[in-house]
């Protein structure tokens, strides 16, 4: 049986759909590859089309990068460009969401309306647009759904024979950044739910830590300097999470595939190639390194970079390397799939 569903997640930088058909007792396997970038379309291509004998089948997948939390951390406000950005995209995806006809929707909200004290003006906006309201959620649950979304293919596949449980998954956004310790249920394996997971949210994004940190183009040293500061601080708070129990780690959203597809020399971003990719703690580390040291002119001219995430990737891939240097993980498996695929997963009974 197929149930179709519609998933938004809108989130300190970006806003996305997932319009899915999930295939109810189908048997467990690769889903398909989403897209974590868009053509100038705004179209998200995955590798699911139709005919696919995935449990998750893309529909459409949609990104448009909105930046909703500008400000917030100085702030502590939504402001009203950023809430017309975000609405915008959103009178789009509803159009896209009705043409679909799914039988379930939901929209979760993340970091930049946790944070924001006019965070009503957003939902009442949000229930005229999409006629159901977000859910603001908390980190924790935050961290349940991106460890869902990541991990949930990997059941039985060979890949699950290299990179073994329990995963860490690293989900790094614009205003937060989620830790998730778990492991898949062999017992399980159609279902693939996690379970005795432990997680926990920080509040370390790659837009805050550039709004809050890395001013110069390209940074100075002592802000590089005071953007480690934060983020170590924050690595104290997440070693609440037992991570010594992690045999792989797992990172998502686009800060970490964007340092994937420059790490495997692309001259154009392919979510085929970049999906699964493995990628040495050394390799990330240049690579922040080096685009630290780029100005935002050089950064731009990277052929894998989105434009929306010129000024914040240096940040991004900063959090990623503190994290793999701090905690000892030799590597980092990248996934195009995420907390999307979490929510959309979450709407089948």
């Amino acid at each position: 049986m197929t149930m179709r569903v519609a998933a938004i997640d809108c989130g300190t930088n970006s806003i996305r759909l997932l319009i899915a058909d999930i295939h109810r007792g189908a048997p467990g396997g690769p889903p398909g590859v989403a897209e974590s970038q868009s053509d100038q379309s705004g179209q998200m291509p995955g590798d699911s089309g139709p005919g696919s004998t995935s449990p998750l089948t893309d529909v459409t997948r949609q990104m448009r990068i909105v930046r909703l939390g500008e400000g917030v951390d100085r702030t502590g406000r939504l402001s009203a460009a950023a809430l017309d950005r975000t609405m915008a995209a959103l009178k789009e995806y509803a159009g896209l969401i009705a043409d679909a006809k799914p039988e379930a929707v939901r929209m979760v909200a993340t970091s930049a309306t946790r944070d924001a004290a006019n965070s009503h003006e957003f939902t009442d906006r949000v229930l005229d647009i999409l006629g159901v309201p977000p859910e603001v959620i908390t980190g924790d649950e935050e961290a349940w759904l991106s460890f869902t979304g990541a991990t949930r293919e990997l059941t039985g596949t060979p890949l699950a024979a290299e990179c073994l449980p329990p995963y860490l998954v690293t989900d790094i956004g614009g205003g937060s950044t989620e830790f998730v310790l778990g492991e898949s249920d062999d017992a399980d394996a159609r279902s693939g739910m996690p379970v005795q997971i432990q997680g926990r949210s920080v509040n370390i994004g790659c837009v805050r830590l550039t709004e809050r940190h890395l001013y110069g183009d390209p940074p100075t040293p002592a802000e590089i300097a005071n953007t480690v500061k934060d983020i170590d601080a924050a690595l104290d708070q997440a070693a609440a999470v037992p991570v010594e129990k992690a045999r792989s780690l797992v990172g998502l959203a686009g800060s970490v595939t964007t340092i994937a597809a420059i790490a495997l020399g692309l001259g154009e971003y392919d979510s085929a190639r970049i999906h699964h990719a493995r990628i040495s703690g050394a390799r990330v580390h240049e690579i922040a390194d080096g685009l630290l040291a780029m100005t935002r002119a050089e950064r731009a001219a990277i052929p894998v970079m989105h434009p929306g995430r010129v000024d914040v990737i240096g940040a991004g891939a900063l959090i990623l390397d503190r994290i793999m240097t701090r905690f000892g993980f030799p590597e980092v498996l990248v996934s195009e799939h995420d907390i999307l695929d979490g929510i959309a997963w979450s709407l089948v009974p």
